[in-house]
């Protein structure tokens, strides 16, 4: 499908394995040239080299965007040779806490890693698209932003601060000609769920095959109306409809991407 992209420049954040990953390589086939932020130097080679034997076109950026000076060098390194046309912030973190492990060390440090990063690379590149005239910025949000559950409570705000800070962008953004949204996945089956599902798998009884461990997991843990978890390309075409021109009219606006799990009519 052709999105109107070919020759457009974006910059994902997170990009090195995961749902990032699956981002970065699809924008390449629509003709993006795209720069794969990461902090690990041969994951990113990785993922540039697989973009590039597939005939696309990619470069790395590497840094800390949880500080600002991090996040200055990858922005800047991102800009060199061109203004950049798309912000996907998907780079986030989380541990597996609770009510009482999540300290409000472990707060802060998730706002910082998941919210604030994304707040530095707006404030870097978004000017030079309001002076373009056009520009796309996209959030890799979540549906428990909406629907929180009781674990990881400060993973879950982190996404509902995302959302949030997306829909201000898009007022701010005005008549720019830019536009700010959100990506909202469900359960995505990404190597590392893949990895904890079948640590959960025998204690909760779902069997030993790949199918029973999906199964069992949309049955007992994210129920929803396809009866799958989601693949990563499948978050990633909904980014690549946003940072289209096809989607000029959209703004503000979250695209779920869960088989149906969020409830809501809204």
């Amino acid at each position: 499908m052709n999105l109107q992209l070919h020759g457009k420049k974006a910059l994902v954040t997170g990009a090195t394995n995961g749902i990032g990953e699956a981002i970065a390589k699809f924008l390449a086939t629509e003709g993006v040239h795209v720069v794969v932020h990461g902090r690990d130097s041969l994951r990113a080679a990785v993922v540039v080299n697989s973009i590039r034997a597939a005939g696309g076109v990619a470069v790395s950026v590497l840094g800390d965007l949880a500080n600002d000076q991090g996040a200055q060098e990858v922005a800047s390194s991102a800009l060199a040779g061109g203004v950049v046309d798309i912000l996907v912030n998907n780079a986030d973190f989380y541990h597996h806490f609770d009510w009482t492990s999540a300290t409000p060390e472990e707060w802060v440090a998730a706002y910082e890693t998941n919210v604030v990063s994304a707040v530095r690379m707006v404030q870097h590149l978004v000017p030079v698209m309001r002076e373009r005239g056009w520009g796309r910025v996209i959030q890799v949000g979540g549906g428990l932003a909406s629907q929180p559950i009781a674990p990881m409570p400060q993973y879950k705000a982190t996404l509902a601060a995302r959302h949030n800070l997306a829909v201000s962008l898009a007022r701010e953004l005005k008549g720019s000609g830019v536009t700010s949204n959100v990506v909202a996945p469900g359960a995505i089956l990404v190597p590392s769920v893949r990895e904890f599902l079948k640590k959960l798998a025998q204690t909760n009884g779902w069997g030993s095959t790949w199918k029973e461990i999906e199964d069992g997991c949309v049955r007992d843990l994210v129920p929803n109306d396809v009866g799958r978890l989601g693949r990563p390309e499948e978050v990633a075409a909904a980014v690549a409809y946003l940072a289209s021109p096809l989607a000029d009219y959209v703004s503000g606006a979250t695209l779920r991407v869960d088989g149906g799990t969020v409830r809501s009519a809204f």
